[in-house]
């Protein structure tokens, strides 16, 4: 099976580019090379280039978001006693959460290690920094954790991954990742559309949330039929379309990135690969950190309405808000709502939950990008020692 796999892998990661052509010259040579190209050693770190007022406004905007949402929103909900249930909690259900919280993020360093796992240094250490690191700073920005890929991708190349390898390996990572949140849409909204679990069954609840997970899938595996090497392919008509062709030749990388990363996926996926559990784990455990924090306060509504009601309010996290606050927990207490359960309940849930899920991981984050950065010299002062050595093996 490992001869396998390694085949699989042979034209995935270095997308086929000109592997077909009988000679290269020393530039694409370069280009192909995922070993070898620029190494990164001299990249700074990804830094937050915040003026005072800049930060000021961004403190206001946070405080200001948590203050409605803990505060004003209960008061307009009619939700007087919201603080009062906060206090009732069964504390044996809010430990349940917080040990759910902590399986869940070992699931994502399960799957960032399984994905990376061929990468130069990334061990299991290492996989906890950058994803926790990353975490930190999916804090700071939305848009589906885009700082957390930016302080990963400075990570990984600080590690001596080229940088077309690392994002075709990072694509990968997000394909494994979010195949598990269009599916649950699919199976939990059609189950409920057709009986098959129990709790409502409107079309706008439970179709139009399958059918948006349903339409992500597929065109993501129409998308898995473009070549990789579609930029070799566009050659010829680079050269002679001039100035546009080569501009359609450069966009022609995303696509071809993109099939990459889904055929990079389906190598995962069909040999059972470990990053396949700790994406699943990363999910099954931050839902069950809601379900913990439901039951702390009277009961969770039925697996499939929360598992459904979970993913609906996630999409909120694709609002370009700082740190999605604000989006996703209203997002979530409005779906659970609308699928019926008491706006009380679902209002102090949800808030514990992304006190859990959230906020709280945000120390450890913090801790473990400081300790990155200190592997990160580590590793550049090892290579350095490295290169010295060689240079001068080369010239004995």
């Amino acid at each position: 099976m490992a001869d396998e796999r390694a085949a699989d892998w042979q034209s995935v990661r270095g997308r086929d580019l000109y592997s077909a052509a009988p000679a290269m010259d020393a530039t694409v040579k370069r280009d192909v090379d995922l070993h070898h190209e620029d190494d990164g050693l001299d990249e700074e770190a990804p830094q937050l280039r915040i003026t005072r007022r800049g930060a000021l406004l961004f403190l206001l905007f946070v405080a200001a978001a948590l203050a409605f949402l803990y505060f004003v929103l209960p008061q307009i909900a009619g939700l007087d006693e919201t603080w009062g249930k906060i206090e009732e909690g069964d504390p044996w259900w809010l430990a349940a959460a917080g040990a759910f919280t902590g399986l869940s993020f070992l699931g994502y360093v399960v799957l960032f290690r399984g994905v990376f796992r061929d990468a130069p240094r990334i061990d299991m250490r290492a996989s906890y920094q950058i994803t926790m690191a990353g975490l930190a700073a999916t804090r700071v920005f939305a848009a589906g954790g885009a700082g957390g890929l930016v302080l990963q991708a400075w990570a990984l190349r600080a590690a001596g991954m080229a940088r077309r390898r690392v994002a075709d390996q990072t694509l990968v990572f997000l394909m494994l990742t979010y195949i598990v949140y269009m599916s649950a849409l699919v199976i939990c909204g059609f189950g409920l559309w057709f009986g098959i679990f129990s709790g409502p069954d409107g079309f706008a609840l439970t179709v139009v949330p399958a059918l948006f997970g349903l339409t992500v899938i597929v065109v993501g595996l129409l998308c898995s039929a473009i070549p990789t090497d579609l930029q070799r392919r566009l050659d010829g008509y680079a050269q002679r379309s001039g100035r546009m062709g080569r501009i359609a030749q450069r966009l022609a990388n995303g696509p071809a990135a993109f099939s990459a990363g889904i055929r990079g996926a389906w190598v995962h996926l069909r040999h059972g690969d470990p990053a396949i559990a700790g994406s699943m784990a990363y999910w099954a455990f931050n839902i069950l950190v809601l379900w913990a924090s439901f039951h702390a306060f009277g009961g969770s509504p039925s697996g499939a309405v929360l598992v459904l009601g979970y993913f609906v309010g996630m999409l909120g996290n694709l609002l370009p808000l700082p740190g999605g606050v604000g989006g996703v927990d209203g997002g979530m207490i409005g779906a659970f709502v609308a699928y019926g359960v008491d706006p009380g309940t679902a209002t102090v849930a949800v808030l514990v939950y992304r006190a859990f899920a959230f906020w709280l991981p945000t120390i450890p984050g913090a801790i473990a990008y400081f300790q990155l950065r200190h592997t990160v010299q580590g590793w550049r002062d090892e290579r350095r020692r490295q290169r010295t050595a060689e240079l001068a093996a080369a010239r004995a």
